[in-house]
């Protein structure tokens, strides 16, 4: 049974159920003061406590999508990193392979053309041999036959690390948010490609192209970009994809949109932070290179370089957000910097959790769609 499987989460939730329940009646026969009876009160109390937390962390595992595998929590995952293809097809004989699909949980969702459907994929850079699962939103209208010539906007959707894909259909409700926009008519029908940033796990790469490592950064800013409009039906001028995400894939949106404005016209922080952290799950990742890790940096990026025709959105809180101040700096750095342009959602209080960011959603989706061309 898988870690997300709801299996396993009824099961941790009855073993601390029935481990309390013994617990108590078991405790008047275990009052003696010998070592057996002290071991039993001991190992039950134990018990107990494990399952309660295990029941815990799997609950909140299922809502926030922060590990997908019992190999990514334990750091053993494998099949999802780089892969050096010496062929000319990629894996499964193209750039993306369609491995499996599913309904959009709205009215009438088992019908494409009415509620839309969610593709499960297989991505292969073409250039950088990376190798990711991601999942495509294609809206309604891309099944009608009245559109069967249109090409739509795309949005490329990140989670934080270590994030799920996952999350962002079931945490975040991505598809569902933009489905109902659309119906009401507040955006435009887009496509959506979501994933997380993490495309060598369990190693968080930052969105970088890691010396004698991952090439993340140009995976997400030329091989998936030419690998969906391969294989869909997605605009291929500038102004046709923008991207998202949260946390450290804020921090992703914002360096792409930042660095590679040509590919994508717009970029969304959701609670992002500015800078590449340097940690445990990161490794090394400039090698000592300082042009590098100055390139990295989005505040020395924007005060040294020419600053690109891009639009840039950040989201904070004044409340609960431990990057609000940072924030503030750095719209104001932006606003310095035309054509640069920079928008933001300042909620009142927010933590940094998908509670806050499902709040944010709505408006960043509407905020994109008028900043792109679905030609």
């Amino acid at each position: 049974m898988g870690l997300t499987s709801n299996k396993v989460l009824v099961l941790a939730v009855s073993s601390a159920v029935l481990l309390f329940v013994g617990t108590v009646w078991l405790w008047p026969r275990l009052a003696r003061r010998t070592w057996r009876a002290v071991g039993g009160r001991v190992g039950l109390l134990l018990a107990t406590q494990v399952a309660v937390l295990a029941s815990i962390g799997l609950s909140a595992n299922q809502a926030f999508g922060f590990y997908a595998s019992w190999a990514d929590l334990f750091g053993r995952e494998s099949g999802q990193g780089v892969v050096v293809d010496h062929g000319t097809g990629g894996a499964g004989g193209g750039p993306l392979r369609v491995t499996g699909t599913q309904q959009v949980n709205v009215s009438g969702g088992a019908r494409p053309r009415i509620g839309g459907q969610i593709q499960k994929v297989a991505l292969v850079g073409r250039t950088t041999h990376i190798a990711t699962p991601a999942y495509v939103y294609l809206p309604p209208e891309y099944f009608q036959p009245q559109y069967r010539t249109r090409t739509f906007p795309a949005v490329t959707v990140l989670t934080g690390y270590p994030g799920t894909a996952e999350a962002l259909i079931k945490g975040l409700h991505y598809p569902q948010t933009a489905h109902a926009l659309a119906k009401d008519g507040k955006i435009q029908p887009m496509i959506l490609v979501m994933l997380r940033p993490t495309v060598a796990p369990p190693r968080d790469t930052e969105c970088v192209d890691v010396p004698g490592g991952p090439q993340a950064e140009s995976f997400f800013a030329k091989d998936l970009p030419d690998a969906v409009a391969a294989h869909y039906r997605v605009g291929r001028k500038p102004g046709s994809w923008g991207v998202v995400g949260d946390s450290t894939g804020g921090y992703c949106a914002l360096k792409l949109a930042v660095h590679h404005p040509g590919t994508y016209a717009a970029g969304a922080g959701l609670s992002p932070y500015y800078t590449a952290p340097n940690d445990a799950t990161t490794g090394d990742l400039f090698h000592g290179d300082r042009a590098l890790r100055d390139h990295a940096d989005l505040w020395w990026y924007l005060k040294h370089r020419p600053a690109p025709d891009t639009s840039l959105l950040v989201t904070s809180s004044r409340q609960g957000e431990t990057n609000y101040r940072d924030t503030l700096r750095f719209i104001e750095l932006v606003k310095s910097r035309r054509p640069t342009r920079i928008s933001s959602v300042i909620l009142d209080s927010g933590g940094h959790n998908f509670n806050t960011w499902r709040r944010e959603i709505p408006g960043t989706l509407q905020w994109l769609s008028g900043r792109l061309s679905d030609r």
